[in-house]
């Protein structure tokens, strides 16, 4: 397949490039971040964006999947998931005319916002830490897996876009309630049982906020419980469930999910391990001993990282060391265990879970790492954080922060 055929292309390609370039000059301020590190973070995302069209033009993919069947017509926003990638796309090859390229830098741009608003979350949680933990934050942004899944054509950018703005978002979430609705709605666009999962760890979070007057509880509960329902038989008929729901119909549903895709290289039986086994496969391999190419090796050195995180940021919890996230920490938890553990228990192939953890990873790496450092950087962290995440200023992090912005 041709990158592009007409000088349209090209320039259009161009023209696309020079937004999310002017993007991330714009953003950055919005997440507490310096221009220097928003325009290296795009240029790095671009990175493996093209690194992934390489891949998809020698190998394929469900990229092109998308950018073929954007032209066939007949598709709509009404159908979500990959209808409703296929009908976005559309958008972008029928009515600008871009090439595979030119689509290809549409959605680097949605995973590179993702991208940033992990990035700022990570920015004000280790403002007050060492220099190593800030080190490890960055270490983390910069991991291949993060980047290289969220800039192609397809469901992941979007969705990794959603995850980092909820993140972002339930920071400050009396100041960032319409940022958490818009990231729920993006997720909805692409994977509507994930937005479910929002929705009601969002309800559980309301109800059990201590600070939440009991009626502001009761309506706000009352509407989010209201929306998630709504979104259960969506939920239910894109995950091929259906609309019977008793337990026996769910339980049938995830052991055909366990015994889904198992006959790709990478996928493994999941219908005979435990709970425990199966969280600890979805997030940590493959291992590097397992690694059958290039990318499964880039993907298992993620995996030691991540590891590595887990491990401290366990023990930190185990020593009894508190978050200085108190606000919102109930929601992140919830969401993320709960999204976790749904996907683990029906995901059987590991090429489909190193992408789609990234769906709710960035809230765990953000929990941990809260709790990381001594308990007098802990400390620090309880009684300054409601105030950097106010502030107007941008952070010392990731030794990139231009002089003027120093506080």
């Amino acid at each position: 397949m041709e990158l592009m055929s007409t000088g349209w292309h090209a320039f259009s390609a161009f023209l696309v490039l020079i937004t999310g370039l002017s993007l991330s000059l714009l953003l950055p301020r919005y997440f507490k971040l310096t221009r220097k590190f928003g325009v290296l973070l795009y240029a790095w995302h671009t990175l493996w964006c093209m690194v992934y069209l390489w891949y998809v033009l020698n190998d394929g993919g469900d990229a092109l999947m998308y950018y073929r069947a954007s032209f066939l017509g007949g598709v709509s926003f009404l159908n979500v998931g990959t209808h409703s990638v296929i009908a976005l796309t559309s958008i972008f090859t029928g009515y600008f005319g871009l090439s595979l390229i030119g689509v290809f830098l549409v959605f680097n741009i949605f995973g590179y916002v993702g991208l940033l608003a992990f990035s700022g979350a990570l920015n004000a949680v280790t403002a007050n830490k060492r220099h190593r933990l800030r080190l490890l934050a960055l270490l983390i942004l910069l991991l291949p897996s993060v980047s290289f899944w969220s800039s192609a054509i397809g469901k992941d950018a979007i969705s990794f876009m959603a995850t980092g703005l909820a993140l972002w978002a339930a920071i400050n979430l009396r100041k960032r309630a319409c940022l958490m609705a818009f990231a729920v709605l993006a997720m909805f666009f692409v994977r509507p049982h994930m937005a479910g999962i929002m929705i009601i760890s969002l309800s559980v979070a309301f109800a059990l906020h201590a600070k939440v007057p009991v009626i502001s509880r009761i309506l706000l509960g009352t509407i989010s419980v209201g929306v998630g329902l709504s979104l259960v038989p969506f939920a239910l008929q894109y995950t091929g469930v259906g609309e019977a729901t008793d337990l026996d119909a769910l339980m049938s549903y995830v052991e055909r999910r366990q015994g889904h895709n198992l006959q790709g290289g990478s996928s493994v039986n999941i219908s005979s391990m435990s709970l425990p086994m199966q969280l600890f496969t979805y997030m940590f391999r493959p291992l590097i001993f397992e690694a059958r190419s290039i990318f499964q090796l880039a993907a298992a050195i993620d995996n030691i990282i991540l590891m590595y995180l887990f491990l401290i940021g366990g023990l930190s919890i185990w020593k009894g060391r508190k978050s200085p996230v108190q606000d919102t920490r109930i929601f992140l938890w919830l969401y993320a265990f709960a999204a976790w553990a749904v996907l683990a228990m029906t995901t059987a192939n590991l090429g489909i879970a190193m992408r789609q953890k990234w769906m709710f990873a960035p809230m765990l790496v953000y929990l941990l790492i809260s709790v990381m450092g001594s308990q007098r950087q802990v400390a620090l962290d309880q009684k300054k954080c409601s105030k950097l995440q106010d502030s107007r200023k941008v952070p010392k992090v990731f030794s990139l922060v231009d002089p003027e912005f120093k506080q």
